[in-house]
């Protein structure tokens, strides 16, 4: 049997429950999944860690496994020689001591990692598939140069979250070229942590909408008060709203108006004209749903993740970004983590600029969506291996 592809993890924090955690330790250890502990194809050959929190795990995990750890990116990505030594790159950029701006931004180094990935690559005369962990940065100028640099390389590229790869319940899934009306997504949490996974929601469905995705043509933020106005206004659907929220099993009882504290809104206009929101209901919910109309029929679907280990949904998520290291071709297009992390800032910016709507010529994104992913829960929930820890 070929020996199997090497890669290397550059992380910034391998702690309980961080991302290097729920990635990572599966690449080592397997991938539970409804199915079963799906055996990992690849190996972790090396890893670079960048903080070693004081729960850190990363030194434990790689004695175990027979892992080195070297001290910078281009020891990890050549082995400790000169060339690139490995077959595909994971870049886990989440979690850690870093700094916030005053948009609410965490600033994760993935722009600078990545160029220390790609300089390795091209000096080395030689592309690898690159996954990076949720969106590409925190700013349009980095995530597009990093979109831009792994296609100038010939790197295959995927990125994102685990969010188009939850458990549906009911399962939902539009056909391409399907006439979407409108569409919206909710979620809860910080706007810059999990807005990126609650539009990544809003975004694996629309993208799949007649014509396929054309780009964003503005962006609008809103909180408080001025949400329910706005709907009173007609500028986003309260039904499609409520549609979702009834999708979502754990939820509260009563009026979104009158227990969520400070609910916040995405209004985010299509090129095409098409219409879509993300409604974000901290200390409400906890969980992330959707709702399109479709010939003046409203449909729903639960997104649903486990809040326990052995967080199966990045088995999935996992397993897809395999399958890439293997055949070399990305399980999705990273167009939608691009255009997502542009809406993402976007929004950020409009709230920082007193919730003005921002127009946004340079989300021009168009690309076409993928068939369904290789990887994905067959389950309304999650069950069997999905359940049981590492």
């Amino acid at each position: 049997m070929a020996e199997p592809k090497k890669i290397a993890a550059i992380i910034t924090e391998y702690r309980p429950n961080s991302h290097a955690d729920v990635i990572v330790t599966k690449f080592l250890k397997g991938f539970p999944t409804d199915q079963g502990l799906i055996a990992p194809r690849v190996k972790i050959a090396s890893m670079y860690v960048d903080q070693f929190a004081g729960n850190d795990l990363s030194r434990a995990m790689a004695a175990s496994h027979g892992v080195p750890i070297y001290p910078s990116i281009v020891k990890a990505l050549t082995l400790g020689g000169s060339e690139l030594a490995v077959d595909g790159v994971l870049l886990i950029g989440e979690h850690g001591d870093y700094a916030w701006n005053e948009k609410g931004q965490h600033l994760y180094p993935r722009k600078p990692f990545m160029e220390q990935i790609c300089g390795v690559l091209a000096t080395s005369g030689r592309a690898v598939p690159i996954y990076n962990d949720k969106h590409l940065s925190y700013n349009w100028h980095d995530a597009k140069w990093m979109f831009d640099r792994a296609a100038q390389l010939g790197a295959p590229f995927m990125a994102g979250s685990s969010l188009p790869l939850a458990w549906r319940n009911p399962w939902l899934e539009h056909e391409l070229e399907t006439p979407l009306e409108a569409a919206l997504a909710i979620g809860y949490s910080g706007l810059d942590i999990y807005g990126f996974h609650t539009l990544e929601v809003l975004q694996c469905m629309v993208e799949r909408r007649r014509g396929g995705e054309t780009g964003v043509a503005a962006v609008t933020c809103l909180e408080g008060a001025a949400i329910w106005e706005a709907a009173r206004q007609g500028l986003w659907s309260r039904e499609l709203a409520e549609r979702a929220f009834a999708a979502i099993v754990a939820k509260p009882a009563g009026p979104m108006e009158t227990h969520c504290r400070q609910p916040a809104l995405f209004l985010i206009e299509y090129r095409d004209g098409f219409q879509g929101a993300v409604l974000m209901l901290d200390d409400y919910v906890a969980d992330f749903a959707y709702a399109a109309k479709i010939g003046g029929q409203t449909y729903s679907t639960e997104f649903y993740l486990p809040n326990q280990p052995p967080y199966a949904h990045f088995s999935y998520l996992s397993l897809n970004i395999e399958e890439m290291f293997v055949t070399g071709r990305p399980s999705y297009p990273v167009e939608r983590t691009l255009l997502t992390s542009g809406i993402l800032e976007a929004a950020l910016d409009s709230r920082y600029q007193g919730h003005i709507r921002l127009e946004t010529p340079h989300l021009e994104v168009v690309y076409q969506p993928a068939g369904a992913p290789p990887w994905r829960p067959t389950e309304r929930r999650p069950v069997g291996a999905a359940l049981e820890p590492l």
